[in-house]
């Protein structure tokens, strides 16, 4: 590791400016979905067990450098109160005496930093406020590691920083899938689009041992060999780039596994009618028919392809996942990643929105090694990015 962990710092005494990522939804003024505040607690009690003061820097929704009402901190304190199970004293303007004056073995949440315009444009007054409320910086939130702004890059150099107990298992899990794998490593990829996921295919064809791209995307990558597929989602100018990633993956020796076959149907709903299809070059759907999950003799191709894999790194869904009957090969896909993890013959690191919901819906997500919650930043890293939030702390111990 090229960063220091809290491990690593003497907080006895000290004030511990913490950023972390409690961007919750919210509904009715309350917390829907605590797993952002769950994940940062282990990190809020080391802290605390090595006597210090956290002292919470965070940000809801967009305010864009204006004070906005509706997206105040104040109302995730109840949820945080419950998994930490101690009072957390809200500070709308923070300043040391104030922060001072509070009791050893208090926990702080200040204001959204996204109330100020310095925050996004990683200010450097902003960046030095921040810093004079402290001793000690810790990195809790990767998944805004990729965002250069005051609270999470700035401060960084201005401090005794580290990376807090969630940012470290983040970034060990992804150095284990990608940096330094367990080989063969190979990786899902899906979602709707090849536009969105252009850097992160390229990026991995010089990484891994087989690639197993599904859902939209799939489309495009087979309507470049020539398959007609009717109404199915695909984006005809990305034809050219879906060929070019084929090339490169043949060149390092990258294995691509597109669908054999398809569940195909005429409406996009819940229980709509729909044929298994083979696919390939050849195939020609009516202009009504849309390709909308794998079918399983793809799904016995990847399930087979896992059983060859010592680490495993999924991104993207390979179907319809969110209506039935189109779930089925994302299913079938993840419950067997989930049964080779959980016998210790597969290392499983996935991220990404509809990944997580995907795996959670499939019941397979608890049998992962691990599920990362930043969805830009985890994709970032995935594309070979640096991201200014790592950076910052790497920089710190060299």
């Amino acid at each position: 590791m090229s960063w220091k962990t809290l491990d690593d710092m003497d907080l006895a005494g000290k004030r511990v400016l913490v950023r972390v990522d409690i961007n919750v939804p919210v509904e009715n003024g309350q917390v829907t979905d605590t797993t952002r505040i769950d994940r940062i607690i282990p990190t809020l009690k080391d802290i605390l067990d090595k006597g210090g003061m956290p002292i919470m820097l965070a940000h809801f929704g967009r305010p864009k450098g204006k004070v906005v009402p509706e997206m105040s901190l104040r109302v995730t304190l109840p949820a945080l109160e419950a998994a930490l199970g101690q009072k957390v004293t809200f500070v709308e303007k923070p300043d040391v005496t104030t922060l001072s004056s509070l009791e050893a073995g208090s926990v702080v949440l200040i204001e959204n930093t996204r109330f100020a315009a310095g925050e996004e444009a990683n200010d450097p007054h902003m960046a030095q406020c921040l810093a004079t409320l402290g001793d000690v910086f810790c990195n809790d939130a990767f998944s805004a590691a990729h965002r250069a702004h005051a609270s999470t890059t700035g401060i960084a150099h201005l401090m005794p920083s580290c990376a807090g107990r969630l940012m470290q298992a983040e970034l060990s899990a992804l150095e284990a899938a990608l940096s330094t794998p367990q080989r063969p490593v190979g990786a899902v990829v899906g979602g709707a689009k090849v536009s969105t996921k252009i850097a992160l295919l390229e990026n991995l064809v010089n990484r891994l041992d087989v690639l197993v791209i599904g859902g939209g995307m799939a489309n495009t990558f087979l309507a470049a060999q020539g398959a007609k597929l009717g109404a199915s989602l695909m984006e005809p100018d990305y034809i050219e780039t879906a060929l070019a990633i084929m090339r490169s993956a043949e060149s390092a020796g990258c294995k691509v596994l597109l669908p054999v076959d398809g569940l195909v149907a005429r409406e996009f709903k819940a229980g709509a009618a729909f044929d298994v299809i083979p696919l390939s070059k050849d195939t020609v759907l009516d202009d009504d028919q849309m390709v909308l999950d794998a079918g399983p003799k793809a799904v016995a191709a990847v399930v087979a392809a896992f059983g060859t894999l010592k680490t495993l790194i999924w991104n993207g869904p390979l179907g319809a996942f969110e209506i039935a009957p189109f779930n089925q090969a994302t299913n079938a896909a993840a419950l067997e990643a989930g049964r080779l993890t959980k016998e210790g013959a597969l290392i499983s690191v996935a991220g990404g929105g509809d990944t997580v919901a995907a795996l959670n819906q499939a019941g397979a997500a608890a049998d992962f090694t691990y599920i990362s919650t930043a969805g830009g930043a985890f994709l970032e890293w995935m594309e070979g990015k640096t991201l200014p939030g790592v950076a910052a702390l790497e920089s710190q111990s060299t």
